[in-house]
């Protein structure tokens, strides 16, 4: 995938043509129909037969299972590269104008996208350090007031807590040795600096997987038409190249496109919780303008832990519990509003997913890569739904992962029904 559109007559041609099983030349804008049907996504039991028994069901679990001990052992080397691919399909649309609109070479254009992104990158993470340095610095002194304030709290957390233990005792095959469980006292300054050491020492690390990302995005920008094209002329049948064609264009165009959406959606939430943050009187608005900009990027899970941030800023901001509640609360309508309503009318015409399956991929990502995994989990999920729609024995599965339509289930199950023979 490359750094501009895989549309089959943007890419670039190598002598007009590529071979073919007779070797008659033919283009690759050729290879893609935008009226071919995708493959049914009705089960066939000859299918499932001929591919499908207990030797390759068990070989293949064992190979998912030697991938996924890979993914978590590789991840240093592969969440740059994830990233660059991710990044690099958000990249199409300003390369195409670089390219087409102002006519700079392919190398400068990259060049100066990357730059534009590690500037806006580098200033907002200098002017948001300052202030989370403060809060970090100020925290210990502030657990004090907080305690007194969650004093009403204390009753119920000790309950849960006492719940845990006895379920935790039941489940795991021993009893608590006394009726109320002592929880030993946690030294809030010692926890603040291990946190702050460790934020520290992981700073290298992501400084270096930053601009291992940066690097293989340039090469991604500037040469991957180019190993596209290598790829689909080492594609054995002329079936086999329009569907390795197809399925890279539609990846670009839906994901490109996804990505724009939600970017330009947090952006916009970002936005109005720094307006909020002002209005409300809570210090340094853009600071938690941009932690709820790259928390909308996680479905579910983000949003909630701002709301949780929101929350004990508040407490520590302002004198009254119920005071504290009304950012939580006020970013808790703008998420509503923007990932119940918005974005989803905006994607819904386009791309789609289950949101069951969209949950499933976050946790299960975000424990084999933490929270990279989690800032990739939808992204991934959409090229595994487009890659299972275009081949054969996966379609059901990609009919499975997509997402609500607008019809009923009976009505489609109805026309379904009146359509066989």
């Amino acid at each position: 995938m490359s750094g501009r559109s895989t549309e089959p007559s943007a890419l670039p041609s190598q002598k007009g043509s590529l071979p073919l099983e007779d070797d008659a030349p033919c283009p690759l804008s050729d290879l893609v129909k935008e009226d071919e049907d995708l493959p049914d996504p009705t089960l066939d039991r000859d299918i499932l037969r001929q591919h499908l028994n207990v030797r390759d069901i068990c070989v293949l679990i064992l190979t998912i299972l030697a991938v996924f001990y890979s993914l978590y052992f590789t991840a240093p080397i592969l969440l740059p590269f994830v990233f660059a691919l991710v990044v690099n399909l958000m990249m199409i649309a300003p390369m195409r104008f670089l390219r087409q609109k102002l006519h700079l070479p392919k190398h400068l254009a990259a060049l100066l996208l990357i730059v534009a992104m590690f500037g806006v990158v580098g200033g907002i993470a200098t002017t948001i350090s300052v202030p989370a340095a403060g809060w970090i610095s100020r925290a210990p002194q502030t657990l004090p007031a907080l305690q007194s304030k969650l004093a009403v709290l204390r009753g119920p957390i000790e309950m849960m807590q006492r719940d845990y233990q006895r379920l935790s005792g039941v489940f795991g095959g021993y009893r608590p040795s006394g009726s109320h469980a002592v929880a030993a006292p946690i030294g809030g300054e010692t926890a603040l600096s291990k946190l702050g050491t460790s934020v520290l020492a992981g700073t290298r690390e992501v400084a270096g997987g930053f601009f291992s990302m940066l690097l293989m995005l340039f090469f991604l920008m500037t040469e991957g038409d180019t190993l596209l094209r290598r790829i689909v002329e080492i594609m054995p049948t002329f079936r086999k190249k329009r569907r390795l064609v197809q399925i890279t264009t539609q990846i670009e165009r839906n994901v490109s496109l996804y990505l724009a959406t939600i970017t330009m959606m947090n952006f916009l939430v970002g936005l109005a919780n720094m307006i909020q943050c002002w209005a409300t009187g809570m210090p340094n608005p853009l600071l938690w303008g941009v932690l709820a900009f790259l928390l909308n990027y996680i479905p579910i899970i983000g949003p909630l832990t701002g709301v949780v941030v929101y929350f004990f800023v508040g407490l520590f901001t302002f004198p009254s519990l119920l005071y504290a509640l009304v950012p939580p609360s006020i970013y808790l309508l703008i998420h509503v509003l923007e990932g119940e309503t918005i974005t989803p009318m905006l994607l819904a015409r386009r791309f789609t997913l289950n949101p069951v399956f969209v949950m499933g991929s976050l946790l299960f990502w975000d424990w084999m890569w933490g929270i990279s995994g989690a800032f990739l989990s939808v992204p991934m999920l959409a090229v595994f739904k487009i890659v299972c729609d275009h081949i054969e024995v996966l379609a059901p599965l990609g009919h499975i992962l997509g997402g609500s339509r607008r019809r009923s289930l009976s009505s489609a199950i109805t026309a379904q029904l009146q359509s066989e023979p």
